[in-house]
């Protein structure tokens, strides 16, 4: 794996421990790419340019992203928080937010996982041996420790300090990058707890994060929910889980059943029409009309598919008389390879007419059925429903 690749997926790892050890077996192939410029306008801009281009798109994302996720959540017409209010629980998320807070709880995992990431993507790894070598994994795999490190380092005589130089330049980045997340989750928690809780709760919370149990806790909460056994606990229990849905898939479906499907504006009445038309504030007409267009292109390409069906079924007939013939001469064939008999040329005017006229009306029934085929899709998209 590449000096890219692997830190790239040293801060991914980071970042989402939880997805890492939902699939430990598979390793993302990720690379590190320059940023996408889409447009005409983008040839032949700076290294520095492309980047804040890149930076002002994905800025606009989130910001986009944000809006939504405030107009599903409705966080935005929150009521605003007394000052003493928010006070309270900015002194509790300080408690169970304490600097290194993140970091602390992803190195319960990172500093294993990323070391056991290393040893299975690594040049030493089986999977990697076999990919470079060609050998197969299990021919590797029954090799020991000693001689896979001797064969990895015929390929990267310096793997070992190519690692140790990943390890100190993404772990690093990482801790700033956590260090920097820190005060947001304060702040966002703070609000949360503000409104979740009353000021007498918040207070009775701090009192007791000001006790030894209550810093011992405090400062241990958020790591342990990254706690190895944690995961593994969690990792354990979704099978289960996922078999209660599968051995009740049938009777989930059969419930879902039992509902009406959804009304198509083809399939309203008129009276539903009108009453639509008052509620959304249209002319009956103007809905009739989209109506009448989704209805039209139905009945046309039910027409058509009659028809195709028609062409399809005497195109079936005609070519089971001429498969039946083509077998026939294909199983005595079989028989008797060098028979002069299966030569055309040999064949009695009729007997060859008869053959070709069936083979020409199987061509001729298939082409037909595809070209009824074409003309029922075209008549279905003459008209679609207004937008």
């Amino acid at each position: 794996m590449s000096t890219w690749k692997t830190m790239l997926l040293a801060g991914a790892m980071a970042f989402v421990p939880m997805q890492a050890f939902a699939a430990p077996e598979e390793a993302p192939d990720a690379e590190i790419v320059a940023p996408a410029v889409e447009s005409d306008e983008g040839h032949g801009m700076s290294d520095e340019a492309m980047m804040a281009d890149a930076k002002a798109k994905m800025q606009k994302e989130i910001d986009q992203a944000v809006a939504m996720i405030e107009k599903i959540f409705g966080t935005d017409k929150l009521p605003p928080i007394a000052p003493a209010q928010l006070a309270l629980a900015q002194q509790t998320t300080t408690a169970l937010v304490p600097p290194g807070s993140l970091e602390k709880m992803l190195d319960n995992l990172y500093g294993k996982l990323f070391k056991g990431l290393m040893d299975e993507f690594g040049g030493t790894s089986d999977l990697m041996l076999s990919i470079k070598t060609g050998v197969e994994s299990e021919k590797i795999a029954a090799l020991d420790d000693k001689t896979k490190l001797a064969a990895a380092g015929i390929f990267d005589p310096y793997r070992q300090q190519r690692e140790d130089q990943i390890t100190n330049i993404v772990k690093p980045l990482i801790s700033e990058a956590l260090t920097d997340l820190e005060g947001p989750m304060r702040n966002g928690l703070a609000h949360a707890y503000a409104r979740k809780f009353t000021a007498q709760q918040l207070g009775e919370m701090n009192a007791f994060f000001a006790t030894p149990a209550g810093k011992a806790y405090s400062s241990e909460w958020m790591a342990l929910q990254a706690d190895p056994e944690l995961m593994l606990a969690m990792i354990k229990a979704v099978p289960p889980l996922v078999g209660k849905f599968m051995d009740r898939g049938s009777e989930i479906e059969a419930k879902f059943k039992d509902l009406p499907k959804e009304k198509q504006l083809a399939d309203l009445s008129d009276a539903e029409l009108a009453k639509l038309a008052k509620l959304m504030k249209v002319s009956v007409k103007e809905l009739k009309a989209h109506r009448d267009e989704w209805n039209t292109p139905v009945e046309e390409a039910t027409e058509a598919t009659e028809a195709v069906d028609a062409a399809a079924d005497a195109a079936a007939a005609d070519a089971d008389a001429a498969a039946d013939a083509a077998q026939a001469a294909a199983d005595a064939a079989e028989a008797t390879v060098d028979d002069p008999a299966y030569n055309r040329d040999n064949w009695s005017e009729a007997d060859r007419q008869r053959v070709e006229q069936l083979e020409e009306a199987a061509s001729n029934a298939s082409s037909a059925a595809y070209d009824a085929e074409e003309q029922a899709v075209a008549n279905a998209r003459k008209k679609k429903p207004s937008t």
